[in-house]
Protein backbone atom coordinates (compact mmCIF):
# COMPACT_ATOMS: atom_id res chain seq x y z
CA UNK A 1 0.00 0.00 0.00
CA UNK A 2 1.29 3.47 -0.91
CA UNK A 3 2.49 5.74 1.87
CA UNK A 4 1.01 9.24 1.72
CA UNK A 5 2.69 10.68 4.85
CA UNK A 6 6.16 9.73 6.05
CA UNK A 7 7.73 11.39 9.10
CA UNK A 8 11.27 10.69 10.20
CA UNK A 9 12.58 11.77 13.61
CA UNK A 10 10.67 15.07 13.48
CA UNK A 11 11.22 17.58 16.26
CA UNK A 12 9.64 20.96 16.81
CA UNK A 13 10.83 23.54 19.31
CA UNK A 14 9.21 26.89 20.12
CA UNK A 15 10.90 29.86 21.71
CA UNK A 16 9.10 31.57 24.57
CA UNK A 17 11.37 34.45 25.48
CA UNK A 18 14.67 32.87 26.47
CA UNK A 19 13.11 29.45 27.01
CA UNK A 20 12.99 26.69 24.39
CA UNK A 21 9.84 24.56 24.61
CA UNK A 22 9.94 21.19 22.79
CA UNK A 23 6.56 20.37 21.24
CA UNK A 24 7.67 17.25 19.35
CA UNK A 25 10.61 15.07 20.35
CA UNK A 26 11.70 12.79 17.51
CA UNK A 27 8.42 11.46 16.10
CA UNK A 28 8.59 8.89 13.28
CA UNK A 29 5.42 7.70 11.56
CA UNK A 30 4.17 6.33 8.23
CA UNK A 31 0.54 6.78 7.16
CA UNK A 32 -0.79 4.64 4.34
CA UNK A 33 -3.01 6.09 1.63
CA UNK A 34 -6.67 5.51 2.48
CA UNK A 35 -6.23 5.31 6.25
CA UNK A 36 -8.63 6.85 8.76
CA UNK A 37 -6.21 7.78 11.53
CA UNK A 38 -6.81 9.43 14.89
CA UNK A 39 -4.09 11.28 16.83
CA UNK A 40 -4.89 11.23 20.53
CA UNK A 41 -3.22 12.53 23.66
CA UNK A 42 -3.63 15.08 26.44
CA UNK A 43 -3.38 18.82 25.86
CA UNK A 44 0.22 19.79 25.15
CA UNK A 45 1.15 16.33 23.86
CA UNK A 46 1.94 17.65 20.37
CA UNK A 47 -1.21 16.69 18.42
CA UNK A 48 -1.83 20.05 16.76
CA UNK A 49 1.89 20.57 16.13
CA UNK A 50 2.09 17.24 14.32
CA UNK A 51 -0.92 18.12 12.16
CA UNK A 52 0.61 21.50 11.33
CA UNK A 53 3.82 19.85 10.16
CA UNK A 54 1.93 17.38 7.95
CA UNK A 55 -0.27 20.19 6.59
CA UNK A 56 2.72 22.42 5.72
CA UNK A 57 1.45 25.07 8.12
CA UNK A 58 4.74 24.82 9.98
CA UNK A 59 8.17 23.25 9.45
CA UNK A 60 10.08 20.90 11.76
CA UNK A 61 13.07 22.10 13.74
CA UNK A 62 14.78 18.91 12.59
CA UNK A 63 13.83 15.70 10.84
CA UNK A 64 11.92 15.02 7.62
CA UNK A 65 8.22 15.31 6.76
CA UNK A 66 7.12 13.88 3.40
CA UNK A 67 3.60 14.29 2.00
CA UNK A 68 2.53 12.56 -1.22
CA UNK A 69 6.17 11.80 -1.96
CA UNK A 70 7.32 15.42 -1.49
CA UNK A 71 9.88 16.36 1.13
CA UNK A 72 8.13 19.41 2.59
CA UNK A 73 11.26 20.55 4.42
CA UNK A 74 13.01 21.30 1.10
CA UNK A 75 10.11 22.66 -0.97
CA UNK A 76 9.90 26.33 -1.95
CA UNK A 77 6.90 28.49 -1.06
CA UNK A 78 5.21 28.05 -4.45
CA UNK A 79 5.54 24.26 -4.32
CA UNK A 80 4.22 24.20 -0.75
CA UNK A 81 1.21 26.29 -1.80
CA UNK A 82 0.49 23.93 -4.69
CA UNK A 83 0.78 20.85 -2.46
CA UNK A 84 -1.67 22.32 0.04
CA UNK A 85 -4.10 23.46 -2.66
CA UNK A 86 -4.27 20.23 -4.66
CA UNK A 87 -3.45 17.50 -2.16
CA UNK A 88 -4.40 18.59 1.38
CA UNK A 89 -7.65 19.71 2.99
CA UNK A 90 -7.18 21.23 6.46
CA UNK A 91 -9.96 21.71 9.01
CA UNK A 92 -8.61 24.20 11.55
CA UNK A 93 -9.87 24.33 15.11
CA UNK A 94 -10.10 28.13 14.74
CA UNK A 95 -12.07 27.76 11.45
CA UNK A 96 -9.92 30.30 9.47
CA UNK A 97 -12.90 31.48 7.42
CA UNK A 98 -12.71 34.68 5.36
CA UNK A 99 -14.89 37.16 7.26
CA UNK A 100 -15.88 39.28 4.20
CA UNK A 101 -17.07 36.27 2.19
CA UNK A 102 -20.42 34.54 2.62
CA UNK A 103 -20.72 30.81 3.24
CA UNK A 104 -20.94 29.90 -0.44
CA UNK A 105 -17.85 31.95 -1.38
CA UNK A 106 -15.84 30.60 1.55
CA UNK A 107 -16.43 27.04 0.41
CA UNK A 108 -15.92 27.87 -3.27
CA UNK A 109 -12.62 29.70 -2.68
CA UNK A 110 -10.26 26.70 -3.00
CA UNK A 111 -11.93 25.74 -6.29
CA UNK A 112 -11.46 29.27 -7.62
CA UNK A 113 -7.78 29.07 -6.72
CA UNK A 114 -7.43 25.73 -8.50
CA UNK A 115 -8.99 27.08 -11.72
CA UNK A 116 -9.92 23.63 -13.01
CA UNK A 117 -13.75 23.63 -12.85
CA UNK A 118 -16.41 25.69 -14.63
CA UNK A 119 -18.73 27.88 -12.58
CA UNK A 120 -21.50 25.32 -13.05
CA UNK A 121 -19.28 22.49 -11.82
CA UNK A 122 -18.13 24.57 -8.86
CA UNK A 123 -21.70 25.43 -7.91
CA UNK A 124 -22.79 21.79 -8.05
CA UNK A 125 -19.93 20.68 -5.81
CA UNK A 126 -20.32 23.53 -3.31
CA UNK A 127 -24.09 23.21 -2.97
CA UNK A 128 -23.90 19.42 -2.62
CA UNK A 129 -21.44 19.68 0.24
CA UNK A 130 -23.32 22.50 1.97
CA UNK A 131 -26.45 20.37 1.78
CA UNK A 132 -24.57 17.43 3.29
CA UNK A 133 -23.36 19.53 6.25
CA UNK A 134 -26.83 21.07 6.72
CA UNK A 135 -26.03 24.64 5.67
CA UNK A 136 -27.60 25.04 2.23
CA UNK A 137 -30.06 27.63 3.56
CA UNK A 138 -27.20 29.73 4.97
CA UNK A 139 -25.21 30.24 1.76
CA UNK A 140 -25.58 34.04 1.87
CA UNK A 141 -24.61 34.36 5.54
CA UNK A 142 -21.20 35.62 6.57
CA UNK A 143 -19.18 33.86 9.29
CA UNK A 144 -20.07 36.52 11.88
CA UNK A 145 -23.75 35.62 11.44
CA UNK A 146 -23.18 31.94 12.24
CA UNK A 147 -22.79 29.96 15.44
CA UNK A 148 -19.53 28.22 16.27
CA UNK A 149 -20.92 24.88 15.15
CA UNK A 150 -22.12 26.32 11.86
CA UNK A 151 -18.74 27.90 11.18
CA UNK A 152 -17.12 24.55 11.89
CA UNK A 153 -19.36 22.94 9.28
CA UNK A 154 -18.42 25.62 6.73
CA UNK A 155 -14.75 24.89 7.43
CA UNK A 156 -15.37 21.17 6.95
CA UNK A 157 -17.16 21.75 3.63
CA UNK A 158 -14.32 24.00 2.44
CA UNK A 159 -11.72 21.36 3.30
CA UNK A 160 -13.61 18.64 1.42
CA UNK A 161 -14.71 20.60 -1.65
CA UNK A 162 -11.50 20.02 -3.64
CA UNK A 163 -11.71 16.26 -2.99
CA UNK A 164 -8.17 16.20 -1.60
CA UNK A 165 -6.13 13.02 -1.20
CA UNK A 166 -5.41 13.91 2.42
CA UNK A 167 -7.67 15.62 4.96
CA UNK A 168 -6.26 16.89 8.27
CA UNK A 169 -8.70 17.83 11.00
CA UNK A 170 -7.91 19.47 14.33
CA UNK A 171 -10.77 18.51 16.70
CA UNK A 172 -13.37 18.52 13.84
CA UNK A 173 -16.35 17.69 16.07
CA UNK A 174 -15.43 19.92 19.02
CA UNK A 175 -18.07 22.58 18.26
CA UNK A 176 -20.80 20.27 16.96
CA UNK A 177 -23.78 18.69 18.69
CA UNK A 178 -23.88 14.89 18.73
CA UNK A 179 -26.26 14.51 15.76
CA UNK A 180 -24.37 16.93 13.50
CA UNK A 181 -21.04 15.46 14.59
CA UNK A 182 -22.26 11.98 13.68
CA UNK A 183 -23.44 13.23 10.26
CA UNK A 184 -20.05 14.78 9.58
CA UNK A 185 -18.26 11.58 10.57
CA UNK A 186 -20.58 9.58 8.30
CA UNK A 187 -19.72 11.92 5.39
CA UNK A 188 -16.01 11.58 6.03
CA UNK A 189 -16.22 7.81 6.32
CA UNK A 190 -18.15 7.73 3.05
CA UNK A 191 -15.40 9.71 1.31
CA UNK A 192 -12.79 7.48 2.91
CA UNK A 193 -14.49 4.34 1.58
CA UNK A 194 -15.62 5.62 -1.81
CA UNK A 195 -12.65 7.79 -2.85
CA UNK A 196 -9.86 6.39 -0.69
CA UNK A 197 -9.37 9.79 0.95
CA UNK A 198 -6.90 9.66 3.82
CA UNK A 199 -8.10 11.29 7.05
CA UNK A 200 -5.88 12.23 9.99
CA UNK A 201 -7.69 13.63 13.03
CA UNK A 202 -6.52 15.24 16.22
CA UNK A 203 -9.28 14.55 18.70
CA UNK A 204 -10.53 13.90 22.21
CA UNK A 205 -13.85 12.62 20.78
CA UNK A 206 -14.44 8.92 21.41
CA UNK A 207 -16.77 8.81 18.38
CA UNK A 208 -13.95 9.87 16.07
CA UNK A 209 -11.59 7.34 17.64
CA UNK A 210 -14.17 4.58 17.13
CA UNK A 211 -14.23 5.36 13.38
CA UNK A 212 -10.44 5.22 13.07
CA UNK A 213 -8.45 2.38 11.55
CA UNK A 214 -5.68 3.23 14.01
CA UNK A 215 -5.12 5.56 16.96
CA UNK A 216 -1.74 7.23 17.31
CA UNK A 217 -1.15 8.21 20.92
CA UNK A 218 1.23 11.04 21.78
CA UNK A 219 2.61 11.91 25.20
CA UNK A 220 5.02 14.75 25.96
CA UNK A 221 5.78 15.22 22.27
CA UNK A 222 6.68 11.57 21.71
CA UNK A 223 4.91 8.69 19.98
CA UNK A 224 3.66 6.56 22.86
CA UNK A 225 1.77 3.84 20.99
CA UNK A 226 -0.33 2.99 17.94
CA UNK A 227 -3.54 1.10 18.56
CA UNK A 228 -5.31 -0.65 15.68
CA UNK A 229 -8.84 -2.08 15.94
CA UNK A 230 -8.50 -2.77 19.61
CA UNK A 231 -4.97 -4.19 19.43
CA UNK A 232 -1.81 -2.39 20.43
CA UNK A 233 1.15 -2.10 18.09
CA UNK A 234 3.08 -4.65 20.15
CA UNK A 235 0.23 -7.17 20.00
CA UNK A 236 -0.09 -6.81 16.23
CA UNK A 237 3.66 -7.20 15.79
CA UNK A 238 3.55 -10.46 17.74
CA UNK A 239 1.08 -11.79 15.15
CA UNK A 240 3.38 -10.78 12.30
CA UNK A 241 0.78 -8.44 10.76
CA UNK A 242 1.50 -4.98 9.30
CA UNK A 243 0.81 -2.16 11.74
CA UNK A 244 -1.28 0.74 10.38
CA UNK A 245 0.60 3.99 10.84
CA UNK A 246 3.81 2.34 11.95
CA UNK A 247 7.20 3.03 10.43
CA UNK A 248 7.89 0.25 7.96
CA UNK A 249 11.30 -1.47 7.92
Amino acid sequence: MAIIVSIRNATKDYRLGKVTVPALRGVSLDVNSGEFLSIAGPSGSGKTTLLNLIGCVDTPTSGVVEVAGENTTTLGERAITRLRLYTIGFIFQSFNLVSVLDVYRNVELPLLLQRTLSSKERAARVLTLLDRVGLKEYIKHRPSELSGGQRQRVAIARALVTRPKLVLADEPTANLDSVTGQNILDLMRELNHADGTTFIFSTHDARVMSFAHAIVRLADGKLADIESKGATRAEIAELGAPVPGAVQP
